[in-house]
């Protein structure tokens, strides 16, 4: 079992920082290659109202960020000018750190590993993503309104944003939810289990990969949300 140690950050960017923030959007890699510990980065739009939309924010952002232990993850939270710029121009911020305890598929090639063992108890995330094939992308945008409209309404979801690298190809969703039992009530029943089948069975991915965490060290809020 691996130390790995992610950190997701979600930030909703006052509107007279925004095109900073775009600029930070295309340009942070460059800035987080060095970063010590730095195993993954992936710096995300996000969509209308920071949900999972065709629709473009302007404002609101999405960072993942894997480590190779927790002392980087925390120097990283602690230190990191990138961070300090986001905390001091958005209306809102949330960030947390997160353990995987099981893993499926692969993110740009790269891999997670598990770093823990299935919780117990909860809370746990969950944080889903996926290269879209661009013959099949109207057919998976066309599944995935009603599958967002039953997260937002869904029991057990404490937050959710809808993230991703490129508009309509490569999206994700991350969540935190107040149990296992919650999260699956959700992913195995209604217009999200539908959206799954319709995209296993025609092969919609070029790559996708689903992970499920143990959240700790949250800080901040999401839409009016915080995880205690």
């Amino acid at each position: 079992m691996s130390s790995q140690v992610a950190v997701m950050a979600l930030m909703n960017i006052s509107h007279q920082a925004k095109f900073s923030g775009i600029l930070r959007l295309m340009f942070s890699r460059f800035s987080l290659h060095p970063t010590p510990g730095l195993q993954l980065m992936k710096h995300m739009g996000s969509g209308r109202n920071g949900g999972f939309s065709v629709q473009p924010s302007s404002t609101h952002q999405g960072l993942f960020c894997l480590f190779e232990n927790e002392s980087y993850a925390t120097q990283f939270l602690n230190h990191s000018s990138l961070l300090a710029w986001y905390r001091q121009h958005s209306k809102e911020m949330f960030t947390v750190k997160l353990k995987a305890y099981s893993v499926k598929g692969s993110w740009s090639g790269s891999n997670i590993t598990t770093s823990t063992e299935k919780p117990l108890t909860g809370p746990v995330a969950s944080l889903t993503r996926a290269s879209i094939k661009p013959l099949h992308a109207i057919s998976f945008w066309r599944k995935a309104p009603p599958a967002e409209d039953d997260l937002q309404q869904a029991q057990g979801c404490l937050l959710s944003a809808g993230v991703g690298e490129a508009p309509i190809l490569r999206q994700a969703t991350f969540s935190i939810w107040e149990s296992e039992a919650a999260m699956d009530a959700y992913a195995r029943t209604g217009a999200h289990l539908r959206a799954i089948k319709a995209a296993v069975e025609g092969h919609y991915f070029s790559e996708s990969m689903f992970v499920r965490f143990q959240p700790f060290d949250a800080q901040g809020s999401w839409k009016g949300k915080t995880l205690v």
